[in-house]
């Protein structure tokens, strides 16, 4: 009888793609977990966030990354450094897609195909929003135009359709290691953070335009108790005018972010949140690199 353990192992497996194609869904579904905020907004997704999945012989490290887009200006720049980084120390890539996306060749595709020594799974995700024929063609097309990537997979991330396999097939490539982070651990983010995107998630369904891209967030106070955990965020906006709007009408808006934002809290603190929240000007704070820095863009 074979009393041999079973090798542990662990891995960096990073999710890449443009923006709205689904990452940050694929990345709670896989998780089990609502880490990654999700909105119907490009570019949502401004950090590299780390997703810890742990079993009792693995550890997968999952990176949601921004959506690959051209940078317009230095926020942008430090985003897609935090895509190229994630490549850098990938045992796997997660390429998604989705049906609707339009293939334009592009710089991370060039790269992608020079990954030969990477593990490259290309994921076409949405496929719940298409016919068997679209969804026939999308994979045909990949296996083309990708042809060093190791699996093309149709998937649903919203209705975890192939998610299982996907989870497999990933554990599969992991190398034997022991664990990078201790086997209890979820994210590498702090409580802070979350709470933050939290609000900045709510901007985004709430406002229109140029608004939420304009926004950042900051905790400036967060105090735990065994009951209670008391907040007191920033919102900075880049113009006065945009400042009114955030705040709106007596108030309502600013209100009704907040209402949203600590109902969001709760659920995932599994306490009682209170929370203030105030809204400054940092003008032109997205081609600002000391604004950047604080804001914990240049890592």
């Amino acid at each position: 009888m074979n009393t041999e353990p079973t090798p542990h192992r662990a891995g960096f497996v990073s999710i890449i793609g443009k923006p709205n194609v689904g990452k940050s869904t694929l990345m709670n579904a896989l998780m089990g977990e609502r880490l990654s905020i999700v909105t119907s907004k490009a570019q949502t997704t401004r950090h590299r966030i780390l997703g810890i999945l742990n079993g009792a012989d693995f550890q997968l490290v999952y990176s949601d990354t921004p959506g690959i887009i051209q940078p317009k200006y230095e926020l942008h720049n430090a985003m897609m450094s935090f895509v190229y980084s994630s490549l850098e120390d990938a045992d796997v890539v997660l390429f998604v897609t989705d049906i609707y996306e339009k293939h334009d060749e592009e710089p991370v595709v060039e790269r992608l195909r020079k990954m030969v020594d990477t593990p490259i799974l290309l994921l076409v995700n949405k496929i719940d929003q298409a016919d068997q024929a679209e969804v026939e063609a999308k994979v045909e097309y990949w296996r083309e135009h990708l042809p060093n990537a190791a699996r093309v997979l149709p998937i649903s991330a919203l209705e975890k359709f192939g998610t299982g396999e996907l989870l497999d097939l990933v554990l599969g490539y992991l190398p034997v290691h022991p664990p990078y982070y201790p086997k209890d651990e979820l994210t590498d983010k702090p409580e802070r953070f979350f709470a933050a995107e939290m609000i900045r998630e709510k901007i985004f369904k709430l406002y229109k335009k140029e608004v939420p891209y304009s926004c950042e967030v900051e905790i400036e106070e967060f105090k735990e108790d065994e009951t209670i955990i008391r907040m007191r965020a920033i919102i900075y906006v880049e113009r006065t005018s945009q400042k009114g709007i955030i705040i709106g009408q007596q108030g309502a808006a600013l209100k009704k972010v907040g209402t949203w934002a600590r109902e969001e809290m709760e659920k995932f603190f599994q306490k009682k949140v209170f929370l203030e929240i105030y809204v400054k000007v940092n003008e032109n704070w997205r081609t600002d690199p000391k604004a950047l820095n604080r804001f914990g863009y240049n890592q």
